[in-house]
């Protein structure tokens, strides 16, 4: 993991390219999903409701995909150590998180330095969240400024 200059940030001088900066595991449960649907206002049944899901075709009910975006990130923002710093963030949805009724879903997250920028204090970090061995987002970077 990177070292931390004397102001608590990164130490971005010890910091190479391919170097892991942080990583976390997150149980998804099914609370987890009644609660950031009352947050964000997406009330899509997919997100809850077990006949619903298997009625549209899908495995069981999933995650939001905003939802495992923002966990993904926190990751990222955990290290970072100030959410401002991360200044962008861009993902692709490559797979659902599919949260069973009793034992949640577990989001794997591991993020690695892929651009260190020193003139610009800044680091392009590159995401790898699983769930089950498999990827469920593509192409997940963050830009994260220590300016």
């Amino acid at each position: 993991m990177a070292e931390r200059s004397t102001s608590g940030a990164p130490d971005l001088t010890a910091l190479s390219v391919g170097d892991e900066v942080a990583q976390a595991e997150h149980l998804i449960t099914r609370d987890s999903l009644v609660r950031y649907a009352g947050a964000s206002g997406d009330f899509n049944p997919i997100h809850y409701r077990d006949d619903v899901a298997e009625f549209v075709g899908l495995p069981g009910v999933l995650a939001h995909g905003m939802l495992t975006m923002g966990i993904a990130v926190q990751t990222v923002v955990d290290w970072a150590g100030d959410p401002a710093r991360v200044v962008d963030y861009q993902v692709r949805f490559t797979r659902p998180v599919v949260v069973d009724r009793n034992d949640g879903a577990t989001l794997s997250v591991s993020a690695r330095a892929a651009v260190v920028e020193l003139q610009n204090h800044r680091v392009r970090v590159d995401i790898i969240a699983t769930f089950n061995g498999q990827t469920v987002l593509g192409k997940a970077q963050a830009w994260v400024s220590f300016a």
